[in-house]
């Protein structure tokens, strides 16, 4: 077995990775742009090589400076993670010249498979069903435009070299398929290196569905199930889960035993993955092979046991599989949820900045729950614009698929993250969402249940009775502690009421407490009566309580009479007052927001990269205003309503801020 791997990438999967490696035995190096210099992975390392500046075309992806790497640690193998260099047949290569392992498959395969344009034709002639398209490549956007009327509307633009939803977009039109073939193109040869684009038909109502396969070099090949990877925003993934709701036995076996077929035929060999889109038929195409570790892997492992990166290296090291395809039981159900570091309630843009918070729930393994969390950050880390915006992993497993959703909401309201934006509400709402409740999703699920983008949550009004009886509840314990520390309730001065009114998404509710040593008994006017048991105290962030003996999991932060609370996706302002104060806080007037309903605001920090309008310019609702590029990806700005430009702020190269005025309009 190899003494030392270097993990050539950054974040949770080089983390991921390390922590098989020291299970094993193998001593681990890692490398580090200066943006990583106090990341993670370096810390948990055995070594690490400091290998550029911040950008991975000046750094991570560099093979020489990776090679140098690896040649200064006398490292036996490298496993590459995903992106990056994960795909780079060169790469490969220039280990195999250095006879250094590669951990993934021969270059052979990767040049085959990781192509989409290539692994279309294999597939083809592996009588493998595919997905109407034009495999040849596509020289300008003309062209483009040309071959996406033959093809039909809509169409599905994809980077060759591409993957994570970088270098893809969909086009309903002329327009769309020609801004989307130069926007892919931009991001295929900032993110890859490659910039070659094809084009096939989009299925409209479709699943993404794909199989995970485990290959060695003897010939040996199994599937390992499949995930539903249908919850997708911009062609990237956000909810995955193991098994599909939609499969039954009979595709399952068809689907993974063509999968097989097809790695086999290009002499595959570590873990991979084959991607399909499934209609409501269950007639699945093939769409294309990740001859690389999956970002939602964990849902797999969850559900057969099998540790795929142990598996890996074993196949590296000329080890045959142990496991045969009879071995392979699906136990359970898994979900996993990305965080990403990017605002829903500003249509999810990359959001950057410091972790003043970062505590993620207690990673737990027992009978009937599993709580499992892949990160390569902490608490005081900084989130740059650098990288890809995903955080961590968070993962659930339990007996069936409602209760590992159930665990996956506790698990997400009991996740802590201050100081950026991020997805955990949004996540919290897919969960509780009667669609994806009931397995009766595809991969137009975020567009056809959000088409105006995420504005939180509002709850039911069941659900804002158990909030304001907790809020009342842990209410009177502040107060109680508040007054205990002033010495007014020793000198008998003032006296915790047991009457409140509490107010939160436009209701009102009158509540009446009766407390003892185990908890509180709130009674609601006329209305229900909850039982409310916590270990809660003022000042914890985090407050798990009992309400009726179901868990309720509250974020908290302390404001003036009351608390911003924050669970299942919604966040809420709770004023807590007494009846008094409450007749008297009717009266005040309401504060209104600033009016920007005439300014383009920045809405992440980025890069100007193209201005479209001049001032004087009469613009149309929908009309191209300028570009904005992040954490690579390019963003077009449209205007919203017919208006004329009065004054523009900012010029290519511009580097700005969340909410920096743009451009001006009369």
């Amino acid at each position: 077995m190899f003494k030392k791997i270097l993990i050539a990438n950054r974040g949770e999967i080089a983390c991921r990775v390390i922590k098989t490696a020291q299970k094993m035995g193998i001593k681990t190096v890692a490398i580090y742009s200066d943006a990583d210099a106090q990341a993670l992975h370096v810390e948990m390392a055995d070594e690490a090589v400091h290998i550029g500046p911040p950008p991975a075309n000046q750094s991570y992806i560099v093979i020489d400076k990776v090679m140098e790497a690896i040649k200064q640690n006398g490292a036996e193998a490298v496993h590459p993670g995903y992106g990056f260099l994960s795909e780079n047949s060169k790469f490969a290569e220039a280990l195999e010249k250095a006879k250094v392992a590669f951990i993934g498959p021969p270059k052979g395969a990767i040049e085959a498979m990781g192509d989409k344009i290539t692994s279309k034709k294999i597939a083809q002639e592996a009588k493998v069903s595919t997905v109407p398209g034009y495999m040849g490549l596509i020289e300008d956007a003309n062209e483009a435009v040309k071959i996406s009327k033959e093809i039909g509307y809509p169409v599905m633009i994809k980077a060759s070299a591409g993957g994570g939803g970088k270098g893809m977009r969909i086009a309903w039109d002329d327009q769309e398929a020609r801004e989307g073939f130069q926007s892919s193109k931009n991001e295929a040869a900032s993110s890859f290196g490659d910039d070659r684009i094809f084009i096939e038909k989009f299925v409209t109502q479709p699943r993404h569905i794909e199989i995970q396969v485990l290959c060695d070099a003897h010939g040996n090949g199994i599937y390992l199930g499949e995930r539903e990877c249908s919850i997708q925003r911009r062609n990237q993934k956000v909810i995955e889960e193991a098994p599909s709701p939609f499969l039954d036995p009979k595709t399952r076996k068809a689907m993974g035993e063509q999968a097989v077929a097809l790695a086999q035929a290009v002499g595959y060999t570590s873990a991979g993955t084959v991607e399909f889109i499934v209609d409501g038929d269950k007639n699945f195409y093939f769409l294309e092979m990740n001859t690389r570790l999956q970002v939602e892997h964990p849902v797999t492992e969850l559900i057969t046991g099998v540790d795929l990166v142990e598996q890996m290296i074993r196949v590296a090291n000329g080890e045959k599989l142990t496991i045969k395809q009879k071995d392979i039981k699906l136990n359970g159900w898994a979900m996993e949820s990305r965080l990403y570091a990017e605002d829903p309630y500003r249509n999810f843009l990359p959001s950057i900045g410091r972790l003043t918070r970062y505590r993620p729930p207690e990673e737990i393994a027992k009978k009937k729950v599993v709580v499992r969390n892949d990160t390569g950050v902490y608490e005081g880390g900084e989130i740059s614009m650098y990288y890809d915006p995903m955080i961590a992993k968070l993962c659930t497993w339990g007996p069936t698929r409602g209760e590992a959703i159930e665990n996956m909401r506790v698990a997400l309201d009991s996740f802590e993250v201050e100081g950026i934006g991020h997805n955990l509400p949004f996540c919290s709402a897919v969960m509780d969402h009667p669609k994806f409740v009931s397995g009766d999703i595809t991969t137009a699920f975020i567009a056809e249940e959000y088409p105006d983008g995420f504005e939180g949550v509002t709850l039911e009004r069941g659900a804002l009775e158990r909030v304001a009886s907790a809020a009342a509840a842990m209410h009177r314990v502040a107060e109680i502690r508040r007054a205990r520390i002033s010495g007014t309730m020793d000198n008998h001065r003032r006296k915790v009421g047991s009457k409140w009114v509490v107010t939160m998404q436009g209701e009102t509710f009158e509540l009446k407490i009766k407390a003892d040593k185990e908890g509180s008994t709130v009674k609601h006017k006329g209305g229900p009566e909850h039982r409310v048991t916590s270990s809660w105290t003022p000042g914890d962030s985090l407050a798990e309580l009992m309400i009726d003996g179901a868990p309720l999991v509250l974020k908290v932060d302390k404001i003036t009479q009351g608390f911003r609370l924050r669970t299942r996706g919604a966040d809420l302002k709770v004023n807590i007052r007494t009846p008094r104060q409450a007749d008297l806080a009717a009266l005040m007037p309401e504060k209104l927001p600033p009016d920007t309903s005439k300014m383009l605001l920045c809405p992440m920090p980025g890069l100007i990269v193209k201005v479209d309008v001049e001032v004087g310019q009469e613009v149309q609702e929908g009309q191209a205003l300028c570009t904005v590029e992040a954490m690579k990806m390019e963003n077009i700005l449209r205007a919203e309503r017919k208006g004329k430009v009065s004054k523009i702020n900012a010029g290519e190269g511009d580097n700005l801020a969340v909410d920096d005025v743009i451009m001006e309009f009369e």
